[in-house]
């Protein structure tokens, strides 16, 4: 044997056969510090099981958790002007197009599905922050009016996951103009007499809030989550004070009636279909499991009351199978 199959194969071999290592096998919870493994925090839905914090998910992620066995049909959205302010910061904003578009597989930061929650028929709009963080600019606007159209078409509820920092400074004022023609398609959808409901998660600022964020029948929000229009450092910075703690979070917001519920992600399912069962007068699908209907963060009588706005009635304790059964 000489020196070639002694040593010189047995590299190549080594080479050829490397295995591929994941990056980040290990996240860092960035309120605790705590280090959980990955696929423990994806089957948990991206909620880190000690602390409790709401890390961000993916749009697609999100869908396959939210709707009836992870069953999604995307919708076909409008193509709109590429960059149409030719416009240039440290770099193209086509090349910052083409770098999300390969980072997130989505055209843009709104991915709009019909499905299924509970056996009732949805459209569901999510707001994916890892493009553009989540900014709201032509394709962005046009993507939700498309699905408040598509719900209001197949005579459907409307929900919206809500993340964004705001409008897309590289669109200008064809970024601004989004925030009224949404504003309209929210009008026509309450017009067809359907549901629309919005989930905020963190975080929801900008002219976003300013717009269709704030004008669902029923605010959601995660726990902890960054609500508002101008952040809190600016604000202080403007009027010279210390803010109070927790301002512009979930709980301090549904505290001061800007949010109806703070809802934690794994009871959103159950939440929001009691609630389109209320607002639809459709029982609640008897084969989903009783424990996953009547989940215990959220009170059946909280929920009504986000729904109907009165919380004397002690029938509104029930569920919706209950209260609307004929």
């Amino acid at each position: 044997m000489n020196w070639i199959d002694n040593v010189v194969r047995p590299k190549i071999r080594s080479f050829l056969n490397r295995r591929e290592v994941e990056e980040n096998l290990w996240v860092k919870c960035p309120q605790s510090g705590e280090m959980v493994f990955y696929r423990d925090l994806e089957a948990n839905q991206w909620v880190v099981p000690n602390s409790g914090y709401h890390m961000k998910i993916k749009a697609r992620d999100r869908l396959a958790s939210f709707l009836d066995d992870g069953a999604f049909q995307t919708v076909a959205l409008p193509q709109v002007p590429q960059d149409p302010l030719r416009f240039r910061d440290t770099k193209r904003y086509s090349d910052r197009l083409k770098e999300s578009r390969t980072k997130t597989g989505m055209e843009d930061a709104v991915l709009v599905a019909t499905g299924a929650l509970y056996g009732q028929g949805v459209t569901v709009g999510v707001q994916d922050f890892d493009f553009m963080g989540g900014s709201l600019g032509m394709a962005a606007g046009s993507a939700i009016i498309t699905g408040l159209e598509t719900a209001a078409r197949r005579k459907e509820p409307f929900i919206l996951f809500v993340a964004s920092g705001g409008a897309r400074m590289q669109e200008g004022i064809l970024s601004l103009m989004q925030m009224p023609r949404t504003t309209v398609g929210v009008q026509r959808l309450r017009e067809a007499g359907l549901p629309y409901i919005v989930v905020m998660t963190d975080p929801t600022t900008g002219g976003v809030t300013a717009s269709y964020a704030m004008l669902g029948d029923v605010h959601i929000a995660e726990p902890n989550a960054l609500i508002c229009f101008a952040g809190p450092r600016v604000i202080e910075q403007t009027i010279r004070e210390k803010l109070p703690k927790g301002f512009q979070r979930s709980e301090y917001l549904r505290d001061h009636g800007m949010v109806d519920l703070v809802v934690h992600r794994h009871d959103l399912r159950p939440t929001i279909g009691s609630l389109i069962g209320i607002f639809t007068r459709q029982p609640v699908n008897p084969a989903i499991p009783a424990a996953e209907r009547d989940a215990g963060r959220v009170s059946m009588r909280d929920v009504a009351i986000a729904a109907e706005g009165d919380g004397e009635d002690d029938t509104l304790a029930n569920p919706p199978v209950a209260a609307h059964a004929e």
